[in-house]
């Protein structure tokens, strides 16, 4: 549950500043800063201390103390930067704060009104998805950073609808991620999902593996089988919204732990695998966010949930396997199981004929060697979604780059033996071939392919502070919204 809020009409003053002990100033500019709050934090003397003038005091946290011993820190915010940089200047200004682990923290902004309110937003957003702790197992366990924060200049709490959804979305599918593999297997996932629907009030189906096995779903069942209990599933939730013209399916791929199958992957590789359903994770809580805002769009949400283990029973190179729309797929590497349990998925989903489909899936090492961690790429066969796409990760700060899928890619995957290779050893354009893969699957429909490189990086990224980033889920409502 994220802090409680609390808002104030009224503008932060020097009584204020000693009645909570962790303050946050956000300003338009050094010349906004209000003379009484400066000498009361001592700001000026800590700027001479430091031999700073202020036209420096630009973009750069100041910390402060206050009278009574509280800190305060100082932030000139840029809001003609871009909305990735304002999330990093911000994050770096609050975590100076939640490193003493608050009870309070209090919000101000001194500027023009839409500059307060835009920068006030930002920083409640922030402040929220810090402030909470992923799952953490020591016996001595640490603190939620905080459990209240005050906002000052602002009449109701409310006015931070937006960013309460964003911020619980985000934690949520941080959470979900962070939990390790024997913590959230595919029977514990599936049955988290279902209490989730229960509450928000999703229409749900789980299609387990008997199931699938009538429905032909050669190619997901192929990664299941290497599994010793029939935990699989590919899950269907819906939000339907009388009178929305638009129908969106979300995909996502969640492999809750992924060895690489026969072909195993070394040590360096395989810890961290329990992270391999983030896609899943992004999706869900997509329609979480979705629903807390009543977005007024009919979203249909399919997750592959299973897990790539090796074991007598697991698929093999060389393999040929049948899958849901008749394709013959032949084997190539097993590790390559993320578009195997998309492409059935991606099937289903286009059965249902959604005006626009998307999946997510930490999918390829190669867009990781292409992007680093701090993108994520999108491919797509529509331009109109590409362009979107692309827009909405520069209004949420989570920033994609999309890259070709050309008709001349595809013929590499020509196999001698089925109607299509599963992937190439060679490992070139992965990222790229593995989205000419899944192409074959979507009938169609318009659809994006966002392969998450972003999903963990290790110094965080944007406005999140974890390594596990959430990456997906704003980007995914302000997509959202631009299809509504």
């Amino acid at each position: 549950m994220l802090a409680k809020i609390k808002t104030h009409s009224k503008q932060i003053t020097e009584d204020d500043l000693t009645t909570t002990s962790h303050h946050l100033i956000l300003l338009q500019g050094s010349d906004c800063i209000p003379e009484a709050l400066a000498s009361s934090a001592r700001l000026k003397g800590s700027l001479m201390r430091r031999d700073m003038l202020m036209k420096v005091f630009v973009k750069t946290p100041i910390l402060t103390e206050n009278q009574a011993g509280g800190l305060v820190v100082w932030l000139v915010l840029d809001l003609l930067s871009s909305r990735f940089a304002q999330m990093e200047q911000v994050r770096k200004a609050v975590m100076l704060l939640l490193a003493e682990s608050p009870d309070t923290l209090s919000l101000a902004a001194f500027g023009e009104a839409d500059f307060c309110h835009a920068a006030l937003c930002l920083a409640v957003y922030v402040s929220w998805i810090n402030g909470e702790k992923l799952p953490n197992y020591k016996t001595d366990k640490p603190s939620r950073s905080f459990k209240k924060m005050q906002v000052f200049g602002v009449n109701s709490a409310g006015a931070f609808a937006h960013e309460h959804a964003l911020a619980a979305a985000n934690v949520l599918s941080r959470t979900l991620t962070a939990t390790p593999g024997n913590q959230l297997t595919p029977r514990v996932y599936r049955k988290k999902i279902a209490e989730l629907a229960q509450i928000h009030g999703w229409q749900t189906k789980e299609h387990d593996q008997k199931a699938l096995r009538k429905l032909g779903a050669g190619a997901f069942l192929a990664v299941a089988q290497g599994s010793q209990d029939d935990e699989a599933a590919i899950v269907y939730l819906r939000r339907h919204v009388a009178g929305a013209k638009k129908t969106v399916a979300l995909v996502g791929k969640g492999i809750c732990f992924d060895t690489g199958g026969h072909q195993l992957k070394p040590a360096k590789y395989m810890l961290g695998m329990h992270e391999d359903m983030a896609g899943s994770a992004v999706a869900l809580s997509i329609l979480q966010a979705a629903t807390e805002l009543n977005l007024p769009v009919n979203l249909e949400v399919w997750l592959a949930i299973a897990e790539n283990h090796l074991g007598p029973l697991a698929y093999k190179p060389g393999d040929v396997v049948t899958a849901l729309n008749g394709t013959t797929i032949e084997m190539m590497h097993t590790d390559a199981e993320g578009r195997l349990v998309l492409a059935d998925t991606l099937s289903l989903a286009a059965r249902n004929q959604p005006d626009v489909m998307v999946d997510f899936a930490t999918l390829t090492g190669s867009m990781v060697t292409a992007l680093g961690t701090r993108y994520s790429g999108v491919l797509g066969n529509n331009e109109t979604e590409l362009a979107r796409a692309l827009a909405a990760g520069v209004a949420s700060g989570e920033r994609l780059c999309a890259f070709p899928m050309d008709d001349d890619y595809a013929p590499a995957l020509d196999s001698e033996v089925a109607d299509i290779k599963q992937c190439l050893l060679e490992g070139e354009a992965d990222h790229i071939l593995a989205a000419c893969f899944l192409k074959r699957f979507v009938s169609g429909i318009p659809w994006l392919h966002v392969d998450l490189s972003a999903a963990n990086s290790p110094k965080g990224l944007g406005g999140v502070d974890t390594e596990v980033t959430g990456f997906g889920v704003a980007w995914g409502i302000h997509w959202l919204e631009s299809q509504c």
